[in-house]
């Protein structure tokens, strides 16, 4: 049962980390400064956040889950 939720957890942290990893680079902006670029993000990296620590989670319970 608990390698179950492990894997629907990946499941649900890969998509989300996707997803919000995808937004959050369209939301960043980037400017040219002496040839270097400069990042100047205005995104929000919460549910980015949010979906890695479930992915991370998830994984910790598929391996706990086979071991059992």
């Amino acid at each position: 049962m608990q390698r179950t939720i492990g894997i629907i957890l990946v499941i649900i942290g890969a998509i989300g980390t996707l997803i919000t990893g995808m937004q959050a680079m369209q939301d960043s902006e980037t400017f040219s400064l002496f040839g270097l670029d400069i990042g100047v993000s205005s995104a929000n990296w919460t549910p980015l956040i949010i979906s890695v620590v479930i992915l991370i989670i998830g994984v910790v319970m598929m391996r706990s889950g086979k071991r059992a």
